[in-house]
């Protein structure tokens, strides 16, 4: 299995004439999902004690499976958050696989690990951390977020001497009701608890409502951070960062900033006011993987202090030793909760210094400028009605007279014809329409095609 021979060299082949293949499709094909029964039929049981010739194997993927997984990075998928890597990220990324590169130390990795430190420092710049700031890439932005609050946690704990708060209940976090799904459950995970804060009424989780709620709670010493959105996933909102961090400032509290979407619109001059505040972050997220157009998966984790992170997060065992013996130099699993990892952030190195960020400042501003464009059309259809004004590239909208039934129809039937993958949501207990445009090739005319179908 390890040797290269020649019924390698033919599998490296057509793996490679199929990788070609699908990195010339443009677009990329939308595709469907399949049902179980259909792929148990169609894909076969291909595990077994004997194997299977590669050729059937590969071909079995190609015909049957692939077809079965809805293009993410097409730019009809509207749905959800898409993703849009570059040919580069991608291309490097096999380079990556190939290579069965590590990321867990400097040891193992230097040279990997200094590459990822150059993208990360470019995204703290981006964000104006000082120059101390550090961390490295994990999976996503809930195990960014876990990591990230786990520290939070810890640094309330080390400050107190107390496992718990004085008032003898869990610690928690301030969050509004727009905060990531992925806060609620890193707060189960860490056996802790959420203040929820209630929004501005433009949705937003402001300075004032933070302290306001603090004010009012009658165990305000058992909340240690306060998570802002730096770009909301559901409606795109960016939250009154400003006004978070000065509270968290004041009141001695972790400022964390989800901006695993959203604050890749940092490097749009559009849309950069929106951020203030954002240098403020004891912690941020940024997903590559979503608008920073990197494979999947790739999450990046900054802290402002990353000592108080590796005191939390680095791992003990004799047989680790070795990696901890130079303590100046930087160990990537030191800064979560992961151990093994891959060199996930290399693809977005690579394609960064071939590309260089102004490509990447055009795209995002191609996929700003869409989402306004789309408000506009929304705005000209008597029977359609926007929502929300969008701060970033995710705009919601309704279709006067449908009912949930109605809007899951209308999606069925826009995958069924290849129109596009646009998914329903909701808004304040309301089905609407969402769309999420990230792909900058994806235009007003696909748009255009969509809503003639409401």
């Amino acid at each position: 299995m390890h040797t290269f021979d020649e019924r390698t060299a033919a599998l490296a082949q057509a793996v490679a004439d199929y990788i070609e293949e699908r990195l010339r499709l443009d677009p990329a094909p939308l595709d469907q999902t399949a049902s179980r029964a259909d792929l148990d039929t169609r894909a076969g049981h291909l595990l077994g004690p004997g194997g299977n010739d590669a050729d059937v194997v590969l071909r079995t993927f190609a015909e049957v499976l692939a077809p079965a997984v809805i293009s993410v990075d097409s730019p009809r998928f509207l749905a959800f958050i898409p993703a849009a890597p570059t040919k580069a990220a991608l291309l490097f990324d096999m380079i990556v696989s190939a290579s069965s590169l590590s990321g867990i130390s400097w040891l193992e990795a230097a040279g990997a690990v200094h590459a990822e430190n150059q993208a990360l420092r470019f995204l703290a710049d981006l964000a104006g951390l000082p120059p101390g700031a550090g961390g490295c890439f994990v999976a996503g932005g809930s195990a960014a977020n876990l990591s990230a609050l786990a520290v939070a946690r810890e640094r309330a704990r080390s400050r107190t001497g107390r496992d718990r708060p004085p008032g003898g209940g869990p610690w928690r976090f301030a969050v509004s009701g727009q905060a990531h799904s992925s806060i609620a459950n890193t707060a189960r995970l860490l056996d802790c608890d959420l203040l929820h804060v209630e929004s501005a009424a433009d949705d937003r989780f402001t300075g004032a409502a933070l302290a306001a709620a603090l004010d009012a709670d009658p165990d305000p010493a058992s909340v240690c951070a306060a998570v802002a959105t730096a770009g909301t996933t559901n409606a795109g909102i960016v939250d009154d960062l400003a006004g978070i961090g000065t509270v968290c400032r004041e009141r001695g509290l972790w400022f964390h900033v989800d901006g695993a979407y959203g604050a890749a619109a940092l490097l749009a001059p559009s849309a950069r006011g929106r951020f203030a505040g954002i240098d403020q972050a004891d912690s941020l997220v940024v997903d590559p993987h979503k608008w920073l157009f990197a494979p999947f998966d790739c999450g990046a984790l900054l802290y402002r202090r990353p000592a108080g992170a590796r005191a939390v997060h680095t791992q003990d065992a004799s047989y680790l030793d070795v990696i901890h013996e130079h303590p100046e130099e930087w160990n990537p699993s030191d800064y979560a909760y992961h151990l093994t990892r891959r060199a996930r952030g290399l693809p977005l190195w690579f394609s960064l210094a071939v590309h260089g960020s102004d490509a990447y400042r055009d795209a995002i501003e191609a996929s700003l400028a869409l989402a306004r464009a789309a408000a506009d059309r929304i705005r000209d259809h008597p029977h359609l009605e926007l929502v929300l004004e969008p701060d970033l590239s995710i705009v919601l909208f309704r279709r006067h007279g449908w009912d949930h039934a109605d809007y899951e129809a209308w999606s069925a039937r826009l995958l069924r014809d290849q129109v596009a993958f646009v998914t329903p949501s909701k808004w304040r207990g309301e089905t609407v329409g969402r769309f999420a445009f990230l792909h900058p090739h994806t235009t007003i005319e696909i748009v255009e095609e969509i809503l003639a179908t409401t």
